[in-house]
């Protein structure tokens, strides 16, 4: 090979080895570069770090301040009203930090604030666990004011504090202006308190020839037969069968509709209930909130459907006719018209008030205490109403059972003594003087409930 084209060869080669040496970067740029690579890196770990450092001493701050409360609740479990007391005192230490105050001066103010209250929680606490201690006290008793019952010797002093408190402030109120007329405290045997309850109990219905009535035209609105005449020779035996919580597990069901007739009460349901109450309804008698009321459903609920209807309003114990209509208790007029109209097959009776406020007198005038200056309760009502129609009562649960219980109906719960011996209406009386007349034995009473009582149509009084 000739010399020309070994240089040429030659001068190939240098000029390639040239060329990727201006290709491929020298060692201190690459350097450079990754120098300053690694610094946004350190930057993005210290941006990172100062994140979670930040994150760390809040959540430390934070459950320095709960500490005390979560040892609290660690050391005892408190009870619901003192939770509620708890809350108010966790919630009124979230105060904000005024102006100028330091950290320090602020979290010292806070723990002062939250260890005075704390020792008003613990004050509330001894209240609860001695009312506690008194409710069971009262439970304990609770045999014994029954059998006092059941023998007919209870007494207002043997009630608990509360109730003999809520039945001082019943008898001072006085709201319907009750006037004692007749001679308290009269004591007569059973059949001297029979002939007394039939002589003196006239069941009286607004029959539309009083005053406003008759202006209003309320003649052709009422029922033409009267409640009397409704009475058929079928009303042999019936039932009264309260709404009280202790005839619940009874499986008094069957031997309740064996009767010819049965009343109810208010808003007490069957369904779901038969086993202990039966399902048949003859008569119910509702009180003026029923109707008036929304939640009830009066006008839609096929509880006050298919039955005989008779409902009740307090009126001032001395006010005419024409002052009640103008300010009921509760408006019970406009549902009456208005069901009439709709539905005027369907018997549907206003009791009398006077009629009402006989059956107090009458309370009263067998009772040596005070009673309650309010309107009996709808169940003795009912009690003496059955005994006008039927020659034979049994009432359920009106006196209770050893199945007693503070639950006041059997379809809700909601508890409550005064719901058994009375607040407002004077129950524990009503129950008395019912006692004095029952001519079931008093196993029948203590097992089942029930109290057996002569309708007025089989008992014979002298002239």
């Amino acid at each position: 090979m000739d010399r020309r084209k070994v240089g040429q060869k030659e001068g190939r080669k240098e000029g390639r080895k040239e060329g990727n040496e201006e290709l491929t970067p020298p060692p201190s740029a690459l350097w450079s570069s990754m120098k300053s690579n690694r610094k946004w890196l350190l930057l993005v770990l210290l941006a990172w770090l100062l994140l979670f450092l930040s994150l760390l001493c809040h959540f430390l701050d934070l459950r320095s301040s709960l500490l005390p409360r979560s040892r609290s609740a660690a050391e005892s479990q408190p009870t619901r009203s003192e939770t509620r007391r708890l809350a108010s005192v966790q919630g009124g230490l979230r105060t904000q930090r005024s102006a100028g105050e330091s950290v320090a001066d602020w979290r010292r103010r806070r723990r002062t604030e939250y260890r005075s209250r704390s020792q008003d929680v613990h004050i509330s606490r001894s209240e609860d666990d001695y009312r506690a201690r008194s409710e069971e006290y009262y439970r304990s008793r609770s045999l014994e004011l029954l059998q006092r019952l059941w023998s007919g010797n209870l007494t207002a002093g043997m009630l608990s504090p509360r109730l003999q408190k809520v039945l001082k402030v019943q008898l001072s109120s006085n709201r319907h202006q009750v006037v004692q007329r007749g001679s308290r405290g009269v004591r007569r045997s059973g059949p001297q308190l029979y002939c007394e309850l039939k002589r003196r109990t006239r069941v009286r219905t607004v029959d539309g020839t009083e005053e406003p009535f008759a202006s209003l035209g309320w003649d052709r609105l009422v029922p033409s037969l009267s409640l009397q005449e409704l009475r058929t020779s079928q009303y042999q035996r019936c039932a009264v069968v309260t709404s009280a919580g202790a005839v619940l597990n009874s499986s008094l069901g069957m031997e309740i509709d064996s009767h010819d007739a049965v009343l109810r009460f208010n808003a007490a349901p069957t369904r779901g209930f038969e086993r202990d109450v039966g399902n048949k309804t003859t008569i119910r008698i509702i009180n003026s909130q029923i109707v008036a009321r929304p939640k009830y459903n009066f006008s839609s609920s096929s509880l006050y459907q298919d039955v005989i209807l008779l409902v009740w309003d307090p009126a001032q114990y001395d006010a005419n006719l024409t002052q009640w209509f103008q300010r009921p208790d509760f408006d019970l007029f406009s549902a009456y018209i208005e069901r009439r109209r709709l539905r005027p097959e369907q018997p549907f009776y206003i009791l009398h008030p006077q009629f009402i406020w006989s059956l107090w007198d009458l309370i009263q005038d067998n009772t040596e205490d005070p009673i309650q200056p309010n309107p009996p309760s709808s169940g003795f009502t009912g009690i003496l109403l059955m005994m006008s129609l039927c020659r034979e009562v049994s009432v359920y649960e009106f006196i209770p059972s050893l199945r007693r219980t503070d639950l006041c109906h059997y379809y809700e719960r909601y508890h409550d003594a005064a719901c058994t011996l009375g607040a407002y209406h004077p129950l524990m009386y009503e129950k008395l003087l019912v006692q004095r007349i029952n001519v079931a034995d008093q196993d029948q009473l203590r097992r089942r409930g029930r109290v057996t009582l002569r309708g007025f149509s089989t008992v014979h009084c002298g002239s």
